[in-house]
């Protein structure tokens, strides 16, 4: 019962999991509630009857945004009158990930990226590895005289014999060819033109391109193609007795087209259309280039180094890492010039590695030189959902290509995965 000490508000519940859904009427619930107490409520709505009891945590959004503070706090921040009906939109919380592996390499891990029920990583001891998604090892593949910056699976299907590529501070990249049923990998193409370290990759949707970008400053544009060439006897036939054990010719393959723009190197690539690039660099700005007309077509001016971006095709915006310890979410096609939505200030050091959820338009993940991943919802701008420690030293790359694994790699020599339930 109200009394007139006690302000109220007058609160409309919805959900977009019916599974979860209770009355559409309106509640008077006390102003200075929080998310425990209205969880508390719709528990107790779901739970009128005989049926099987619930107890489930919920997150609680008010015109998009996570409620972090007590209601009445959280309107008067939005300006929203106390007065007024207010709709609140509630979701099952997402939970906690959880650490499931670490797996050691001789040296720093530098990159890393998940495809299904497998992991690339690539370490400065100059070489790639292959494990399965549960932490066994493949393979370590040797190859590169320098160490490994970035790579990157070209085949995400479920075929026997999977690609994919790697670049390196010895301004090659490389493209292989793993035969998963008898676990032996070759590299088929060496990627020569940088003159400088290959610091990032990115193969379009086709599969049949890809870009790079290096501290040489150059964006280049190359075929992903990957047909082997056997080795031939003198008459240009297979040796049959050679063809199950023949080593494959590697080809010395040249870019298509190199674009030039950035006064420092480029620190990520990232496909946004069919002919339509994006690159952050360590010139403070992020810039858009058209392959068909061979042309920067528009330039975003930070005021840090940029260190990583992510680009999701879910929701077309882009998130970037800085120098200055912060992440920015960026909507490049906006018309208002604000172009910056939001900035996530948490992470104590440079934040050196961004990525989107493959499945989720809202999730994004973290890494930063104060050890630490974190799990962001752009619709919590003020916090990040959860912090996964584990690392004792500086985190260079974080994944999340496999919706259930979040990943990262650090300094320490160290490849964590963490469980993540959708």
């Amino acid at each position: 019962m109200e009394t007139n000490n006690i302000p109220h508000v007058q609160a409309r519940f919805f959900t977009k999991q019916p599974q979860f859904s209770v009355p559409s009427a309106p509640f008077s619930v006390q102003a200075q509630v929080g998310t425990c107490d209205l969880s508390s409520l719709i528990n107790s709505l779901l739970n009128e009857g005989d049926g099987e009891k619930t107890n489930v945590d919920f997150d609680f959004l008010i015109d998009g945004e996570f409620l972090r503070l007590n209601l009445d706090k959280h309107l008067e921040n939005k300006g929203i009158s106390t007065e007024s009906l207010v709709d609140i939109e509630y979701i099952e919380k997402q939970q906690a990930p959880e650490p499931e592996d670490s797996l050691v390499h001789d040296d720093w891990v530098s990159c890393v990226q998940g495809c299904k029920d497998c992991i690339l990583s690539g370490c400065y001891d100059n070489t790639v590895r292959l494990w399965s998604v549960n932490g066994s090892p493949f393979l370590t593949i040797p190859g590169h005289s320098a160490p490994v910056k970035c790579v990157q699976w070209i085949t995400d299907d479920d075929s026997t014999v999977k690609t994919f590529m790697s670049g390196s501070h010895d301004q090659t990249i490389h493209i292989w060819q793993w035969d998963c049923e008898s676990n032996s990998v070759d590299c088929v193409a060496a990627c020569r033109g940088h003159a400088g370290s290959v610091d990032c990759i990115n193969v379009d949707h086709t599969k049949q391109r890809f870009c790079s970008g290096s501290w040489d400053k150059m964006l280049k544009l190359w075929s992903a193609e990957c047909e082997a060439v056997e080795d031939e006897d003198e008459d240009g036939d297979i040796p049959h007795k050679r063809r199950k054990t023949s080593r494959r010719k590697v080809q010395t393959r040249v870019p298509i087209l190199t674009l030039s723009g950035h006064n420092e190197g480029i620190s990520a690539v990232e496909w946004i259309d069919t002919n339509q690039i994006c690159t952050s660099s360590w010139d403070h700005t992020i810039k858009t280039w058209d392959l068909e007309q061979a042309e920067e077509i528009s330039s975003l001016q930070g005021s840090k180094v940029f260190l990583d971006m992510s680009y999701s095709p879910l929701n077309r915006q882009i998130v970037t890492g800085s120098s200055d310890r912060h992440v920015r979410l960026w909507d490049p096609r906006s018309s208002d010039g604000a172009l910056v939505k939001s900035i996530y200030t948490s992470h104590t050091g440079w934040v050196s590695s961004v990525c989107w959820s493959k499945t989720n338009e809202f999730l994004f993940i973290s890494g930063s030189y104060d050890s630490v991943m974190k799990l962001w919802d752009t619709r919590s701008p003020k916090a990040p959902l959860y912090n996964m420690t584990g690392h004792d030293e500086k985190i260079l790359a974080v994944d999340w290509s496999i919706p259930s694994s979040l990943l990262s790699g650090g300094a320490d020599n160290h490849l964590k995965i963490f469980q993540y339930k959708e």
